[in-house]
């Protein structure tokens, strides 16, 4: 919704640039002169002929003034009071219980309906407070439109749809003619103008709209200023096109570093689960490494008592080889596994090294991102420390089966020896 003392500044495009100064371009003495003989058409052209200067004369003094207008600016008040006209050309009368009424309200609702973001002034204009007439509505709606920098497009809007127009407006109405959309394009003119509008206290139910013909009648030396004028109303729109033009290429800079960061992101996040993934993988290593030694402890003590029973029978020994057989492929299986382990963390520390020279050639764009690289790096200290205590833990059980070995050895012996007897 727009609030009632706030303005709605817009920079023109490039095209709006070339359509305002064409529309300054188009008031030339012919189009003044030449009137048809048909009363209604004279009424379209006059109407049209004052739009013309109304709107002209509002863009130049707007420019050469040089701020927002407010709703004391003179050239604004009469630019709406031909506006007014122009919308009440042609109206029908529409008869109620109060008598007849004639008012261009419900035609401008019809925008609401043809272009949905037309919405939010029409509803602003039903909730402003102490209007109580269509007109007043009308007015508001205006001034609103205007603001917005939309009343050359609203207007257009309305005109293309000539049968829902028909329903308000004669057919010879300037709504309904080509004059009609003239004014509409003139109108695209405005959208250089920055309005703030303050309908708060004014009263545009009962104001009278009168056309001050005194602000058009100007002396010769009016129009020796036109061209200066002309040059810096151009100046002024090139100067908006280029901060516009600017502000685009920015904003295409800003999108493209924010999909840098994101895909870093992503990458980051990857990372993150793979090593969870890699410590997961190392925990479940200890674990049978660990079990691997209360297993071995367990057949040391076996061997020890079958070493100290001299007369156990031929079966037993026979289990006591069947046994030593199967540890010594758990033990080949977990040394292949604890290989291919160190394979995949010395693929991760080149990974994570690869990842750090990215980042480090991306410094200046991820600043924000330096903090979880330092998280990265201490993770990969605790897994080289980790790997670090599992080779060492890996020399000792090398030890432990050297001396088994060592031991099966002597055990080798005494089985012949008990074979011998």
């Amino acid at each position: 919704m727009y609030n009632k003392t706030s303005s709605c500044p817009a920079t023109p495009s490039g095209s709006t640039k070339q359509t305002a100064a064409a529309s300054l371009l188009l008031f030339k003495k012919s189009d003044f002169t030449t009137y048809p003989k048909d009363p209604i058409a004279i009424e379209r052209l006059n109407l049209m002929n004052m739009a013309k200067l109304s709107i002209k004369g509002l863009i130049e003094s707007a420019l050469n003034l040089g701020r927002t207008l407010d709703s004391d600016y003179a050239p604004l008040q009469q630019f709406f009071v031909v506006m007014e006209h122009c919308l009440k050309h042609g109206l029908k009368t529409k008869k109620t219980f109060l008598g007849q009424n004639k008012s261009f309200w419900g035609a401008l609702e019809l925008v609401e309906k043809l272009t949905p973001e037309a919405g939010e002034i029409t509803a602003s204009v039903k909730d402003l407070p102490g209007l109580k007439t269509p007109l007043g509505r009308g007015r508001a709606w205006l001034r609103l439109a205007l603001m917005q920098k939309k009343l050359s497009d609203y207007m257009k809007t309305i005109i293309n749809r000539k049968d829902l127009l028909s329903e308000f407006y004669e057919p010879n109405a300037l709504m309904m003619e080509e004059e009609g959309a003239v004014i509409a394009g003139l109108l695209v003119g405005l959208n250089v103008i920055d309005a703030n509008l303050c309908m708060k206290g004014e009263d545009l139910d009962s104001q009278v709209g009168v056309i001050d013909f005194s602000m058009y009648l100007k002396d010769g030396g009016h129009s020796s200023k036109s061209a200066e004028g002309d040059g810096q109303i151009t100046a002024i729109l090139d100067q908006k096109n280029y901060v516009e033009e600017l502000n685009r290429h920015l904003s295409a800079s800003v999108n493209n570093l924010q999909a840098k960061v994101d895909a870093l992101e992503k990458s980051n996040t990857k990372l993150t689960e793979e090593l969870a993934v890699a410590n997961n993988r190392i925990i479940t290593l200890q674990e049978d490494v660990e079990r691997v030694k209360e297993e071995s402890s367990y057949q040391l003590e076996s061997r020890k008592a079958v070493r100290s029973d001299s007369a156990a029978d031929g079966q037993a020994l026979g289990e006591t080889r069947k046994q030593l057989k199967e540890e010594t492929l758990l033990r080949l299986d977990v040394e292949k596994e604890l290989e291919v382990q160190i394979g995949m963390k010395q693929e991760m520390e080149l990974s994570m090294k690869m990842l750090e020279k990215d980042i480090c050639e991306k410094q200046d764009a991820l600043v924000e991102l330096r903090q979880q690289l330092e998280d990265l790096r201490a993770i990969n200290q605790q897994l080289i420390h980790k790997s670090q205590s599992a080779d060492a833990s890996s020399k000792q059980k090398s030890e432990v089966v050297a001396r088994l070995e060592e031991k099966i050895n002597q055990m080798s012996g005494t089985v012949k020896q008990l074979e011998t007897r």
